[in-house]
């Protein structure tokens, strides 16, 4: 039992929390401008763990869809069940678990919020075959990684029985522009991701964004980080209380991003999975500005 939970631990890749704190800080971030602070224990327990909880059930759908794919990728070839250590079922009913997990947790917010997760879901779930079909998997990922905005925005405002009307108006516009903000950032750090597999996904024939934009791949990584920031930056203006600790918070994370583009500048493995790895510090800027920003008003 205790290698199997070894082995179940790496297939969620519990020794790497970058991939979940890229999905909780702008979650936690639109849980703060949803409820005008302080969201409450609860909600902050409920998002938190089921960030974690989703994440790590992202991981084993994705080994599973990849398996054939990751054979011949130098940094994925020894996965579990790539290897053959861990049986695609016995991943999928791990992956089962901990997405019935997250809804549970779901399940104590509001109807509204729990239809979103099902969005939510769905999206994550076509992620993986995504690279298949499309020249830029990341804009995908960008909005399975984002939709725990407007599943916040929802938790916080919607109230109610379930209705499409209900699920519209539970979350609003701003929540969108704030998604559409934070899927620039996914699209500039997990094209830095795929930058260190690039000659690997050559090879194999998958389609990735750091394949598609070729030679212009660190200028739009820049760009990609220049319009999370410019777009957060604009909606943010003027609607917390504490407008100096939110400019403080992006220009530490502009000044993050420019170390990236240093860090990626000869397109070399280790300092483009360096600067993917370092990414969850930006979104941590972001999140410490928008936080005490209300803590000070």
């Amino acid at each position: 039992m205790a290698q199997r939970l070894r082995l179940y631990l790496h297939l969620i890749r519990w020794d790497r929390p970058a991939g979940w704190l890229l999905l909780l800080w702008p979650t936690l971030s639109a849980l703060w401008i949803a409820a005008g602070g302080f969201p409450g224990w609860h909600l902050l327990l409920v998002f938190t763990l089921g960030t974690v909880l989703m994440r790590s059930a992202g991981c084993c759908i994705n080994d599973v869809a990849d398996r054939e794919f990751d054979r011949h990728v130098k940094r994925t070839a020894q996965r579990p069940v790539t290897s053959g250590a861990v049986s695609s079922a016995e991943a999928l009913a791990v992956g089962a678990v901990l997405a019935l997990a997250a809804f549970g947790l779901v399940l104590t917010t509001n109807p509204v919020t729990v239809a979103w997760s099902v969005v939510a879901l769905a999206i994550a779930l076509a992620y993986p075959y995504a690279k298949r079909l499309v020249s830029m998997p990341q804009a995908v990922l960008g909005v399975a990684f984002s939709f725990g905005i407007p599943m916040a925005f929802s938790a916080v405002r919607g109230a109610g029985p379930f209705s499409l009307e209900a699920m519209l108006q539970g979350v609003a516009p701003l929540a969108w522009v704030l998604l559409l903000g934070n899927l620039f950032w996914v699209l500039a750090y997990d094209t830095e991701y795929a930058m260190v597999d690039r000659d690997d996904d050559l090879r194999i024939g998958i389609k990735t964004s750091a394949i598609t934009l070729g030679r212009w791949d660190v200028p739009a990584i820049l760009l990609f980080y220049a319009l999370y920031l410019l777009i957060w930056g604009l909606v943010l203006h003027g609607r917390t209380p504490g407008t100096g600790w939110v400019l403080l918070g992006l220009v530490a994370a502009a000044a993050q991003a420019a170390w990236h583009g240093r860090l990626i500048r000869d397109r070399s493995r280790e300092g483009c999975f360096q600067a993917f790895r370092l990414n969850h510090w930006l979104g941590f800027a972001v999140f410490a500005g928008i936080a005490l920003a209300y803590g000070a008003g």
